[in-house]
């Protein structure tokens, strides 16, 4: 116990600057950063009172009406946004699939060997800055985590294994803690994904996410515990993220592409809630002439028409149209579906305004002040509030720390 006691001791003072670099001069002082992200987590499932670990660090933490994504509200993009503070048209994964104009590579979220090439991920996770600034960072699953960018990989990282369980992955992290203090994370990321699935499998409003979030609720009580055990829970800086939430799908809503438009005559980069459309050389009038007008259940823009709010548009990976389905609808062809298309009772992608698609941010930790409810904020302004507790020096960023300056304990110098 003497020992362990000692080896406590030893990464408070380690974490406190042992060996990682100057703290900014206006900063805190540094503590153990996890950021938690539960894939999928609408901002009002904290109101079915499931997550009763949830609602505890949010009662007596920091806890935002919701986190408002970016667009496309969909996993990679907001995910990578979280950690680069980019909105997916400055950080480049802008979408979940899309196709790079100037290699002709395809970009597929569910497939390795397309994700590991650095040269999709642009801007500066935060775990590789941690990492150039002389913290030590380690990711329980990340979207870019397992990605060598920049040339930098966190010191500890697990490739993505949807079968590791939310214990397992939470007692990785605890491992992770365990390590010898020269070795030992300042920065962790823990992800589950239970909640996500769910909700697209059986729907948002089904007994099936309830279970989720019971799941994934009892993994975060487990990684309380762990820290209160290793006397670490006073003095560790916990930031839960969700990426986006889910809305009811009905088929009701289903928009066909091939009933407005000859599809020979497009590339069709993405079906979904967002489908992504270049037409072929000479095709593009005919196409907008199709497309741009009013349709019952979608709506399309050119990329450099899109509303300025969603702060897209520009990405050359972004194709030349864009439709976007309204809530609750899909964008689809009939020759999409008969080949085995895939549809879920639950989606996200949407306006990132849509009420459904409203994100989870909860914060506690002696970097926080207790028991405060702030209005909702953008995603982007996660970034900097991580690279303020971590005292580091931010990249740049689309983010503002002013919005979320309220939230900490030591407020920023003005």
């Amino acid at each position: 116990m003497r020992l362990r006691a000692l080896l406590i001791l030893a990464w408070i003072v380690c974490v406190a600057g042992c060996a990682q670099g100057p703290l900014r001069s206006d900063a805190p002082a540094r503590h153990p950063l996890i950021l938690v992200s539960i894939d999928g987590f609408r901002a009002d499932y904290l109101d079915r009172h499931e997550t009763p670990a949830l609602a505890a660090l949010a009662a007596d933490g920091v806890r935002a009406e919701a986190l408002k994504p970016s667009f496309p509200t969909l996993t990679f993009p907001n995910h990578y946004t979280l950690v680069t503070g980019l909105y997916p048209d400055h950080n480049g994964i802008v979408n979940n699939r899309f196709v790079d104009p100037a290699s002709g590579k395809r970009f597929v979220y569910k497939d390795a060997k397309t994700t590991a090439d650095p040269s999709w991920w642009g801007g500066e996770p935060i775990w590789v800055s941690a990492e150039k600034q002389g913290l030590r960072a380690a990711t329980m699953f990340w979207p870019g985590s397992d990605v060598a960018i920049a040339g930098v990989r966190p010191s500890e990282w697990r490739p993505f294994d949807g079968k590791v369980t939310p214990d397992q992955r939470v007692d990785q992290v605890l491992q992770w803690i365990d390590l010898p203090a020269p070795k030992r994370p300042t920065f962790l990321t823990l992800y589950f994904d239970q909640v996500d699935h769910a909700g697209h499998d059986h729907g948002p409003d089904s007994p099936e996410v309830d279970n989720a979030l019971r799941e994934v609720d009892a993994a975060l009580a487990r990684l309380v515990d762990g820290l209160k055990q290793r006397g670490l829970y006073d003095g560790t800086n916990l930031v839960i993220v969700s990426d986006h939430g889910m809305s009811a799908t009905t088929r009701d809503k289903r928009s066909y592409l091939d009933d407005v438009i000859p599809l020979a005559d497009v590339d069709v980069v993405n079906y979904g809630i967002l489908a992504g459309i270049q037409p072929h050389p000479g095709k593009t009038a005919a196409i907008e002439r199709a497309l741009l007008v009013p349709h019952p259940h979608m709506q399309c823009w050119r990329k450099s028409e899109l509303p300025a709010r969603l702060h897209y548009g520009t990405n050359p990976r972004i194709p030349s149209l864009l439709c976007l389905a309204g809530d609750g609808g899909t964008v689809s062809s009939h020759g999409y579906e008969n080949d085995g298309g895939h549809y879920s009772a639950g989606e996200h992608g949407y306006d990132n305004d849509d009420p459904s698609m409203r994100a989870l941010f909860i914060a506690h930790g002696p970097g926080f002040r207790r028991g405060l409810v702030v209005p909702e904020f953008d995603n982007v302004d996660v970034y900097p509030l991580l690279a303020r507790l971590l005292g580091i020096a931010a990249r740049p960023n689309d983010g503002d720390l002013a919005p979320v300056a309220s939230m900490l304990a030591q407020p920023p110098r003005q």
